[in-house]
Formats: structure tokens, sequence, C-alpha cells
């Protein structure tokens, strides 16, 4: 995986897919760990070329209610 801070382009939409990995496989912890990098930063979007926001968090089925709070908190 490419870091964001490597590649500004790519590297956020690969890094929500690791998320969407690592929750659907039962990781939460590391599935929040890379939303907490992920919601902060502008990017074109990974699926479906729409990037991951609180807003779609919250309506997205995977992310289950352990990731509620990630959408409270006020992202910088």
């Amino acid at each position: 995986m490419i870091p964001i801070e490597k590649d500004a382009i790519d590297g956020p939409s690969a890094l929500e897919i690791l998320a969407r990995v690592t929750a659907r496989m039962g990781e939460p912890d590391r599935a929040i760990a890379a939303l907490q990098k992920l919601l902060p930063v502008p990017y074109a979007g990974g699926a479906g070329n729409i990037p991951l926001t609180p807003a779609l968090l919250r309506l997205d089925p995977m992310f289950d209610p352990r990731f509620q709070k990630l959408c409270e908190e006020k992202q910088p």
C-alpha cells in the first residue's frame, strides 16, 4: 500500500480499501485506525469515486455501530 504522504492521489483510496477490508474481516481496531487517518483528508474517492465522509460512514452498512464515534468527532 502506498501511504498518503507519498501518493496524495491513490494513497487515500488504498487506505479506504484497507479500512473496508479490515472492517469486513472483523478487525475493527485496524479499520478505525485507517479511518481516523482517512476522514480528515480530501480525496477523489475510492469505491465508486465517492470519498468516504462521516455522513457516508453513518449510512454504510459495512461499518457497524463501533464506527459511529468517528462520525461524531469533529475533524480538523
